[in-house]
């Protein structure tokens, strides 16, 4: 079980194994360059004066979001295959549409909501993730990574042109559900939003439980153990 009773202290607990950590903290700084880079592509930077030849601005933006872009999509698959080789915790966001058949996950999540709006000043410790942070790691990141990756690559494919791995991959079958060219753009550009505001919560709530709860919770995603801090 991953849940203790309310009012248990819990015991030293190694909840985040290494592969876990370092997919967090390599996704999290692709994220902060993903969403600079692509601010600055939907909304380009002023025309700098000179010779053009002079400038590659632009080019190196490009080159910059290209890049995080292919970092960020292989540390999710690999963070994927993670969930099937890893300790328990690391299956939990991938499972979410499974534990919320469970009217115990429900209790959980309710509790967890009323706590954040401190309705209730004590909820029960959770060793890995609690239901409401399954809840937005699965609806939010999960489903929002594959659905950025899916957007920026058939757009990238769009750009290599139709004999290119990204075009038969993703652009063929992406851009006719979006409509067009210009309503993935926009697609892709309100996913990137949806993250952006994905992460502004991940962080309150982290460290509104690293605060207020009675574990560790910013520490166990960098040395991997969950310790009671009573």
């Amino acid at each position: 079980m991953s849940t203790l009773r309310v009012g248990t202290r819990i015991t030293p607990t190694y909840v985040w194994e290494v592969p876990v950590r370092i997919w967090h903290w390599t996704m999290a700084t692709c994220m902060v360059v993903l969403a600079v880079t692509g601010y600055f592509i939907g909304s380009p930077p002023p025309s700098i004066g000179g010779e053009a030849s002079k400038s590659f601005l632009f080019g190196y933006i490009r080159f910059t979001h290209f890049a995080a872009a292919y970092i960020f999509s292989v540390v999710f698959v690999w963070r994927a295959l993670w969930a099937a080789f890893g300790n328990r915790f690391a299956r939990e966001i991938f499972l979410v549409p499974f534990k919320m058949l469970s009217p115990t996950w429900w209790r959980g999540f309710f509790a967890q909501v009323s706590h954040y709006l401190f309705i209730r000043h004590e909820v029960q410790p959770w060793l890995g993730h609690n239901p409401l942070a399954m809840a937005a790691m699965f609806f939010m990141y999960v489903l929002g990574t594959v659905f950025m990756i899916c957007t920026g690559f058939a757009l990238y494919g769009e750009g290599l042109g139709m004999e290119s791995w990204a075009f038969s991959m993703f652009t063929s079958w992406v851009q006719p559900l979006a409509g067009d060219s210009q309503m993935l753009h926009t697609l892709h550009h309100l996913g990137m939003w949806y993250l952006v505001v994905f992460t502004i919560v991940h962080v309150y709530m982290v460290v509104r439980e690293d605060i207020c709860s009675g574990e560790t919770v910013i520490s166990t995603m960098i040395n991997g153990w969950r310790v009671s801090k009573k």
